[in-house]
């Protein structure tokens, strides 16, 4: 088994990339991706674990995208096999990392405004030298006692709707899948039930629009998509030329109840995603160099 959507601490995860990729080894499974939000600041370590305890890590990032969906739905872009050293990719994340933490300054003047008050130097001290997110600030509203956990954070106040939350600065969706392709990943729609659109049929009409960008496939296995639509999508990858690809989603204790390899406790994605995955990209690349000549 595989899990091609993890988070470390460098975005909005408890664990270091090393931890992770230890916990995958003890776990037994055969490969990963580290996908932060945002970052690729952590893939040096994660790439270097993956040497040292001998497990396959695929370099990846998760890019948030800036589109106007139903019903609160968002778009998140998954790069797989990305290179690390990308400088274009680097400097734009830096650009994203930059606008996080004002966003978090942002978030602790609405919580003020409610009589809720967390000051900066805590929530600097709280992150570290990683990119400051809402996890960062739902852990001091749990040891402020303001909230039991971590979840009731988001449910009362952080999520999307709610009092403090900010949206995010965004790339849009051209802009993302470029990113992802120029610095020679796979371009992957993460959690495509997610976006929120009331029927199939326009989550369907979306996906091939993004692949007019250049959208490689998308994710079919993931902890909370409902197994029918899985069954349906998958069908249409098929269709439609599209790679699959699945994750758990696994951010640690800053997510609770998803769990790395199996979700919720059912999530099983084989290893012949990741070899199917590899060879597409191992294709991309042998043609792109072809187009070079």
């Amino acid at each position: 088994m595989i899990d091609l959507q993890l988070h470390s601490c460098y975005s909005d995860g408890s664990l270091t990339p090393f931890e992770l990729v230890k916990e995958a080894k003890n776990l037994d499974l055969s490969a990963i991706a580290l996908t932060d939000h945002d970052t690729i600041e952590g893939l040096p370590e994660f790439l270097q674990a993956g040497a040292e305890l001998n497990m396959i890590t695929v370099p990846g990032v998760e890019i948030s995208v800036d589109v106007s969906l139903p019903n609160i739905g968002h778009c998140h872009l998954l790069g797989l096999f990305i290179d690390p050293n990308h400088l274009e990719l680097k400097n734009k994340l830096n650009y994203l990392r930059y606008h996080r933490n004002e966003r978090a300054k942002k978030i602790l003047e609405k919580l003020d405004t409610i009589g809720i008050h967390i000051n900066l130097e805590d929530l600097r001290n709280e992150a570290g030298d990683n990119s400051i997110g809402r996890p960062h600030i739902a852990q001091i509203l749990v040891k402020n006692n303001i909230v039991s956990t971590l979840q009731e954070a988001f449910d009362l106040y952080l999520a999307k709707g709610k009092p403090a939350y900010v949206d995010k600065i965004k790339f849009n969706e051209q802009e993302a899948i470029r990113l992802i392709k120029d610095s020679g990943g796979l371009a992957i729609l993460a959690h495509p039930h997610l976006m929120n659109f009331p029927t199939i049929s326009e989550l369907k009409n979306k996906i091939l629009q993004l692949k007019e960008l250049g959208l490689d496939g998308f994710e079919v296995y993931y902890s909370t998509m409902p197994k029918t639509l899985s069954s349906e999508i998958i069908r249409f990858a098929e269709d439609h030329n599209f790679a699959i690809s699945g994750g758990s989603d696994y951010h640690g204790k800053n997510k609770e109840g998803i769990f790395m390899g199996i979700g919720k406790g059912d999530l099983k994605i084989p290893d012949q995603i990741y070899f199917q995955l590899k060879e597409k990209w191992e294709n991309e690349k042998k043609n792109k160099s072809f187009a070079e000549k």
